[in-house]
């Protein structure tokens, strides 16, 4: 099959879950031998090699929505996509987040390609999201005319096209490269928590400062890291130092390649967001390496921690018992073990080359139903 994937996001400059699922999606269906494209909006002041196999269209732009900050693209020229169309002759288009505006509906209404949706997103349940929500709703509505098949990462992110269509919502979980998270035994002695991530008010890392700081008060050793960048950087060092909390180390931007190490060399890796998740390859990733996780009991992560893994969730609103869980990950070993061993056998169903599968059984499928 030649096969184009949609991005709407910027590939090139802020990570994210659909963008990983983009990478690993692309790679795997190449080593099935399909070929495949990834189309996706040219960043502002790009000025780099463009990769094998990426077509940039359109033009991509920085915008506050729904409690986080986004790189997307916006209107192309539609001559450009037809001519791209025209050239590339895809046979199965696969459009993740098409429900953003503009460009994957620009592409949809004129593909005669099989076209595939996924959908990624939870929405946060914050009034500003709910009214962003229901204004861009018969918009998505009208896109879902133009898609043959429907899939989502979780029921959490199928709950958004759900009232709106009475067709099948398949669910694909999202995935991660075993090769690249995998234990490694470099380890240090320090106990420390942490958190790799954006820095956004959705993320709920207030919450995990302040049951750091009763952890911190019994256990002085526990240091906590917090790995990653955004815009609340320097309210939460305002924070840290308005309420006196020792042992907390910023770390900023953390390449990719460095990731792994990081996450294995942590005692506890801990994500605390209250809303707004649909999965969590976060976690995931944490349990590839080893690490134990404490996550919040959002239903995007509690698609992904059951039976053993529900150890890990908590409300990160209740300090005390956040505080307490972390603990109980941090210290008692009968439980890190018992944990780890059902993360261990967990962790190989996400298996990206599975995921693949599954998308290319959907493809198939489409391709089927539409050509009879």
């Amino acid at each position: 099959m030649k096969i184009g994937i949609v991005c709407p996001y910027n590939m090139f400059q802020f990570a994210g879950g659909v963008q990983d699922v983009v990478v690993q999606l692309h790679r795997e269906l190449k080593r099935k031998g399909h070929e495949v494209r990834v189309l996706t909006p040219k960043p502002r002041n790009f000025n780099h090699e463009i990769p094998n196999d990426y077509i940039l269209i359109g033009r991509s732009a920085k915008v506050h929505t729904m409690a986080t900050m986004v790189d997307i693209g916006f209107e192309a020229v539609s001559s450009d996509i037809d001519a791209i169309l025209e050239q590339e002759k895809f046979d199965v288009i696969h459009f993740h987040e098409p429900w953003i505006p503009l460009l994957s509906r620009q592409i949809l209404t004129r593909s005669s390609a099989v076209n595939i949706g996924t959908f990624h997103a939870k929405s946060p349940e914050t009034i500003m999201s709910k009214s962003f929500i229901s204004s861009v709703g018969p918009y998505t509505k009208s896109i879902l005319n133009y898609l043959d098949a429907l899939t989502a990462v979780s029921s959490a992110a199928s709950e958004y096209v759900v009232g709106m269509t009475d067709r099948l919502i398949e669910i694909v979980p999202n995935g991660i490269d075993l090769t690249k998270f995998k234990p490694t035994g470099q380890t240090s002695d320090q106990k420390n928590i942490l958190y790799l991530g954006r820095l956004e008010k959705r993320k709920g890392i207030e919450y995990l400062l302040d049951a750091y700081r009763l952890v911190k008060a019994k256990h002085p050793e526990v240091v906590l890291k917090i790995a990653g960048s955004g815009v609340k950087r320097k309210s939460l060092e305002k924070y840290v130092q308005q309420n006196n909390i020792s042992g907390v180390d910023f770390l900023g931007y953390v390449a990719e390649e460095d990731k792994p190490l990081l996450m294995e060399d942590a005692t506890v890796y801990c994500s605390p967001a209250p809303y707004g998740e649909s999965f969590g390859i976060v976690l995931l990733e944490a349990m590839a390496v080893g690490t134990p996780v404490v996550a919040g009991n959002n239903v995007g992560y509690a698609s992904v921690m059951k039976d053993t893994g529900m150890l890990s969730l908590v409300n990160p609103t209740s300090t005390v018992d956040f505080a307490q869980r972390l603990e109980l990950m941090l210290y008692d070993e009968k439980v890190r073990k018992i944990w780890k061993e059902w993360a261990r056998e967990t962790v190989k169903q996400y298996k990206f080359s599975k995921i693949a599968d599954a998308y290319e059984a959907v493809y198939e499928k489409a391709l089927s139903i539409v050509h009879v």
